[in-house]
């Protein structure tokens, strides 16, 4: 299947609003700059309920639709690498990877034809069931000092394991790792307490949020968990809108934490 026949159809409201874009049109340069310091472009994607809630029974699956679904693969298309907390891989059989049409995409840009696949964890095991281990990519696994799978790194099928000096693999640190890889773009898809700690950590440049038109009422996390001293709390953390799109009763959100814009 081409990208012109998936059939998703957008409306941008912000800026310049048009129309019945395609989908895969309209999100097919999301400029990502290279940082002036070196260290890889950051940004989170998420899905939230219209009460702000990132879960559903533990994961995002079911808070949005399948125009959603195609713009996460769209996402991880434009980056060097895709990652998660390891929660999110212990909850849910999820995988990093693009589909065939963004993939022959990527390599007529000249880029591998799938982004790097990284999972952050620190000190609890990994659960090597998952498809994640399965598919046809690159992938690296970021451990704490204490995890089992520091000294035994057999029980990682077809990854790199790269262990951290510190108990929770500090954010700055992660990026760095990447960095040394010649990986400039970092695309996070959760969970919400690795998004908390990234944006914490003054590593986070970008945010993309898809807004469900669903309503939970229950106590699950949010897009960003919260922090036990956070640093936002007197003083909060300001964010720019970029663009805003519409399928249907969704919106497509885009933010950013530093001096981008339309």
């Amino acid at each position: 299947m081409t990208a012109a026949q998936h059939g998703f159809a957008v409306d941008r409201l912000w800026p310049d609003p048009a129309r019945d874009l395609d989908l895969d049109e309209a999100f097919a340069n999301l400029d990502l700059p290279a940082r002036a310091d070196g260290r890889p472009w950051v940004a989170t994607n998420m899905v939230t309920t219209l009460d702000g809630r990132a879960q559903l029974g533990g994961t995002a699956e079911g808070l949005s639709g399948r125009a959603d679904r195609r713009l996460m693969r769209l996402y991880r298309s434009a980056f060097d690498a895709v990652g998660s907390g390891a929660g999110t891989l212990r909850k849910t059989d999820f995988w990093s990877t693009v589909p065939s049409d963004l993939a022959e995409r990527r390599v007529a840009q000249g880029k591998p034809s799938q982004p790097l696949a990284v999972v952050i964890a620190g000190s609890g095991p990994i659960p090597t069931d998952r498809r994640w281990f399965g598919w046809d990519q690159p992938r690296l696994v970021i451990v704490g000092a204490e995890s089992p799978h520091r000294a035994d790194t057999r029980r990682l099928p077809d990854a790199e394991v790269v262990v951290a000096p510190t108990g929770r693999p500090e954010p700055g640190w992660v990026l760095e790792v990447l960095a040394a890889r010649g990986i400039g773009s970092f695309l996070l898809e959760g969970g919400p307490t690795t998004n908390a700690a990234f944006l914490a950590a003054g590593c986070l440049d970008e945010l993309y949020w898809t807004l469900g038109a669903r309503v939970l009422a229950t106590e699950a996390l949010p897009l960003i968990a919260p922090l036990a001293d956070s640093p936002f709390a007197t003083t909060p953390r300001e964010a720019s809108l970029v663009s805003v799109h519409r399928s249907g009763d969704e919106l497509f959100l885009r933010y950013g934490f530093g001096d981008i814009g339309p």
